[in-house]
């Protein structure tokens, strides 16, 4: 087991997302994070970046192209986006990329809300394993893992970031 600094890898992307929020001339973003490390990971960011509209949250186990196939019992809370997403400049925020199913859920959730302007996605730690065409704009740290190998990430407070064998 591998523990990571998640406060420095949160930090790092909070300063990368001001730099490209900049560069975009994004002044007044709709943070999104999806549940449940990527809201505690956009919460921090909100904080950081002195956003003041609510932060959106999306539980996408329904938008999954595996739920029908799990098996399992899900427990599901309500995804809750405070704003009109239509024209809005959206960070959708997660913990890990690893296949790109998890985004193309969350994407597929956020358009029925609306149409946004834009969906930027920012990943505190991107691994390899991609499935879908989808990447991230901004990352915390990108790892290169073998198969066997996942990353685990509890808080919210404080957040711990795990290499598990």
């Amino acid at each position: 087991m591998t523990v990571l600094d998640a406060q420095q890898l949160v930090d790092k992307l909070g300063h990368d997302l001001r730099a490209f929020m900049n560069e975009r001339s994004i002044s007044q973003p709709l943070l999104v994070g999806i549940r449940t490390g990527g809201v505690w990971v956009a919460e921090q960011l909100k904080a950081m970046l002195e956003i003041k509209d609510e932060l959106g949250v999306l539980d996408i186990t329904f938008y999954r192209d595996d739920f029908s196939r799990a098996g399992i019992q899900p427990t599901v809370k309500p995804s809750h986006l405070p704003l009109n997403v239509t024209d809005r400049d959206i960070i959708l925020i997660d913990d890990v990329l690893y296949t790109g199913r998890t985004v193309r859920a969350a994407l597929n959730e956020i358009f029925d809300y609306g149409r946004p302007a834009s969906v930027s996605l920012a990943i505190l730690v991107e691994r390899n394993g991609r499935e879908l065409p989808i990447q991230a704009d901004i990352v915390g740290v990108t790892l290169t893992l073998d198969a066997r190998q996942h990353v685990q990430l509890s808080g919210p407070e404080p957040i711990v970031l795990e290499i598990l064998d």
